[in-house]
This record gives structure tokens, C-alpha cells and sequence, in this order.
């Protein structure tokens, strides 16, 4: 679930969500510190750029953060598989 979440934290945070995916990220939220602990850096990261931009994000930009904190999040879920 933490990769599935990472590749949908945006939206969450945008509110964007149904609402069966919303329920299912609070859940999954209320489960893994990693996780909440990944959309607060996200959401504030987000305010910052907001707070500091006059314009809207390039979208390639921003596909490539989501794509290496999927990559980041699936390593920590591989290196705490191997040590189980």
C-alpha cells in the first residue's frame, strides 16, 4: 500500500480523491508513521512552492518527484521486507 499511496499522494492532498481512495489512504495513513510522515513533507513541501511561485508547477517536474519518492518508498519497503 505505501507505494500505491506514493503514487497518489498528490492527489490526496488535492482533495482530488473518491471517495472509497480517500478512506483507503486515511486508513492506510492511520497505520504507517512512514507514510504520514511522507504527506507532511509533501503537503508542506507543497504549501512552500505555493507560497513562493507565481505560477502553477511544471507538471514533468513534478511526475519526476513522484516517481523518486515511489522509488524511495518502494526501497524502504524492500529493505524492511529483508530484515523480517
Amino acid at each position: 500500500m505505501c507505494r500505491d499511496l506514493a503514487e497518489i499522494a498528490s492527489d490526496y492532498i488535492d482533495g482530488e480523491l473518491n471517495g472509497r481512495q480517500n478512506l483507503s489512504v486515511k486508513m492506510h495513513l492511520m497505520m504507517c508513521k512512514d507514510c504520514r510522515t511522507f504527506i507532511g513533507n509533501l503537503r508542506a513541501s507543497s504549501n512552500l512552492l505555493s507560497a513562493h511561485s507565481s505560477g502553477k508547477a511544471d507538471e514533468e517536474f513534478l511526475r519526476r518527484i513522484d516517481e523518486r519518492v515511489a522509488e524511495a518508498l518502494s526501497v524502504r519497503k524492500n529493505k524492511c521486507s529483508d530484515s523480517e
